[in-house]
């Protein structure tokens, strides 16, 4: 059974309480011993409104009710005050404030601040959307911050842009899991949690909402994340994490209903803890029970933010109920009738509709779609995945490995070498390596493995949904642009349709904090994981670039006749001071349908 949009409102509208507050009113101040331990916040920028937060936390009685007054200015000392006004929050909200700012103009730069009894909170700095033509548009893309797994470096290197129109969150804000898994052993990415001073609270899994909101807490207690919602307005959405991994429409593979409870009531608290703790406007009646939603800046982005998880997503597909336990054989037919089936879907139909409704109606040169999981097709052969992809028959290095003697063998053949004397071969630029590799029948066998998707809980796992959306692209002639986050790996490509055309690209951001596949892989070296970079580029026909060992973000540019990716990492997690390396990789879309990497 399907959420129903009654069901996401319910959800949403008593989730949060969002002020409306469009003038000088004045503010009310009282005495008390008040605090804002969790820093400021603003999000969800239009081109004359923008959502400021705060959290009031209480010194003794946490039933009292508080008076907060905010401040909005164009000048850092607030001698130019565009907004002031004051509200009432109390424990039914967690003490969170969420201000809907109004009447501001376009393309423009404000401080604000807010004040219970004495207290006075951090000065934060937000933006507004621009209007109309737009030369230059900045993002900077982040995913998958977990607190136990190291230091936010990431964030504090944030805080330190001046140049960013927003930063764009892709989910994995925070992480459900506990400290410990059920055996005793560190929960996922925890194993250095206590010697960093970060282990998780509450120290068990989240499934109240004392519990998000507790996380929560924990999480926008951090200096540096504190940092970066005071520099920059943040535009996010959700992935899996902040309910349970692996999160679909009525459930998720982190929740067992017979141990945790219903599943409904865990996301229910998930969800209104979210809506509390983020600075974004709140589900409504006008939002029609919907997360995913449109930022417009100007002429030059339409950025259209998808959910991918909660109102739509069906069942993954699990490669074990395709693997014969007899013998290990895969049924790659069965599988691919699955995988495309018009039955299963990742946004469902009303999403789906939204975008292709809003992206068809768009005139900005960028058709931009911020969303959790790679759109771009990642095909392994399969005996990089089975019979265990943690444990492949052939790793990825290997695999490169053979597909470089294999294409070295055919270009010489093509040249005129004859490929039956070995000395020929060698003298033609073969190395020995290579030729033992040519000349085993069982290596050079692995190179007729089926290509299959490396990851099912991506777009390769609902191929229908993907074909619809890049059909719409195609006809309307869009310059289309996918973020992703999910994998804890930076990467690009090409986003092609089933015909093989080319029809966008794809920029995907790396982990904040979260270990990515060269944990999995156990890389022991850089070389290590540059060899299998290079085998991942060479085998996926779509891939032209990834990063597969390092915590960062992305920057993205926009202007009129291209779009520019950065990807930004730092050298570690692990310490609090830490180097910042930059890849550049230019990806340019000089018409519809034609891409050239630089």
């Amino acid at each position: 059974m399907k959420i129903s949009r009654r069901d996401l409102l319910k959800l949403g509208t008593y989730s949060t309480v969002l002020i409306t507050s469009s003038g000088l009113h004045g503010c009310n101040h009282e005495d008390g011993d008040y605090s804002f331990d969790h820093g400021v916040a603003s999000g969800d920028p239009q081109h004359d409104s923008v959502v400021i937060w705060t959290r009031v936390t209480p010194a003794e009685d946490e039933d009292e009710a508080v008076i907060v007054s905010w401040q909005v200015a164009t000048d850092r000392n607030f001698k130019d005050l565009v907004n002031e006004d004051y509200t009432q929050v109390d424990a039914e909200r967690d003490f969170t404030v969420k201000v809907d700012v109004q009447e501001l103009q376009p393309n423009r730069r404000y401080y604000y601040r807010f004040k219970a009894g004495t207290a006075e909170s951090p000065i934060g700095r937000t933006k507004t959307l621009p209007l109309n033509v737009v030369s230059q548009v900045r993002l900077a893309v982040v995913s998958c911050s977990n607190y136990p797994a190291g230091y936010f470096n990431v964030y504090r290197e944030l805080s330190l842009k001046d140049n960013l129109d927003a930063i764009v969150h892709l989910g994995d804000y925070i992480y459900e899991y506990g400290r410990t898994d059920s055996d005793g052993s560190p929960a996922y990415a925890s194993e250095d949690a206590e010697t960093l001073g970060r282990q998780v609270e509450p120290e068990s899994e989240l499934l109240t909402l004392a519990d998000y909101r507790t996380r929560y807490a924990q999480y926008r207690s951090d200096p540096d994340l504190q940092a970066a919602h005071a520099k920059h307005p943040f535009i996010v959405v959700w992935d899996d994490h902040e309910v349970a991994n692996d999160t679909y429409i009525t459930g998720a593979e982190n929740h067992d209903d017979a141990t945790e409870g219903s599943f409904e009531a865990r996301k229910q608290a998930a969800i209104q803890a979210y809506f509390e703790w983020l600075p974004l406007r709140p589900l409504t009646p006008d939002s029609e029970g919907r997360i995913y939603r449109q930022f417009e800046f100007g002429s030059l982005v339409n950025l259209m933010m998808l959910d991918t998880r909660i109102i739509g997503r069906d069942l993954q597909l699990d490669y074990a109920d395709y693997i014969d336990p007899a013998n290990g054989d895969f049924d790659a037919a069965t599988f691919t009738q699955d995988v495309s089936s018009s039955q299963r879907t990742l946004l469902g139909a009303e999403q789906i509709a939204w975008l292709t409704d809003r992206m068809n109606h768009s005139t900005a040169t960028w058709q931009v779609m911020g969303q959790q999981v790679l759109m771009m097709r990642m095909l392994l052969p399969a005996v990089t995945l089975t019979p265990d992809p943690l444990a492949p028959t052939v790793s990825l290095a290997e695999y490169g490995v053979i597909a470089t003697a294999a294409l070295t063998y055919q270009t010489l053949v093509a040249n005129g070498v004859d490929g039956s004397d070995p000395a020929a071969l060698l003298a033609a630029g073969m190395t020995e390596e290579q030729l033992a590799i040519v000349n085993d029948p069982l290596q050079m066998s692995y190179l007729e493995s089926p290509s299959i998707p490396y990851n099912l809980d991506a777009w390769d796992g609902y191929a229908y949904d993907r074909e619809v959306i890049l059909a719409n692209a195609k006809a309307a002639q869009k310059n289309l642009i996918s973020f992703a986050g999910d994998t804890h790996n930076a990467w690009a490509g090409r986003l092609t349709d089933a015909a093989g055309d080319t029809v966008g690209i794809e920029f995907a951001t790396t982990s904040v904090t979260s270990p990515g596949l060269e944990e999995y892989l156990n890389f022991t070296t850089v070389e290590e994981a540059r060899a299998n970079e290079t085998g991942l580029t060479q085998m996926v026909s779509d891939l032209d670039y990834c990063n597969l060992r390092e915590r960062g973000y992305m920057v993205v540019t926009f202007n009129p006749d291209r779009a520019e990716a950065e990807w930004h990492f730092v050298d570690t997690i692990k310490h609090s001071s830490y180097q910042i390396v930059t890849e550049l990789d230019k990806m340019l879309i000089l018409s519809a349908g034609e891409t050239t990497l630089q």
